[in-house]
């Protein structure tokens, strides 16, 4: 909850650069509450559907409450950047 406003404010940032992906990287992420995981559906959403997102996350902390609301099914998650990097140039 402490940082949900600078992780919006970077995909903010990274979209008005008129990306092909935005790529968040939450592996060093200890905790995703609530507000995080609403931010990425909103960017998901705001994204045009030509921009790639994709989310670096494996662990109980991140990666298992994405997959538990289901957000995996909405956003790329991934376990690892080398992952998420090759599905974003596929």
């Amino acid at each position: 909850m402490l940082t949900a406003g600078q992780l919006e404010e970077a995909i903010a940032l990274a979209a008005k650069a008129s990306p092909r992906a935005v790529l968040i990287d939450l592996a060093q992420a200890d905790f995703l509450a609530s507000a995080g995981m609403g931010i990425l559906v909103a960017a998901r959403d705001e994204l045009p559907d030509t921009v790639g997102l994709a989310v670096v996350a494996d662990g109980p902390a991140t990666s298992r409450p994405l997959k538990l609301v289901g957000i995996a099914d909405v956003v790329g998650l991934y376990a690892t950047l080398d992952e998420a990097l090759a599905a974003l140039v596929a």
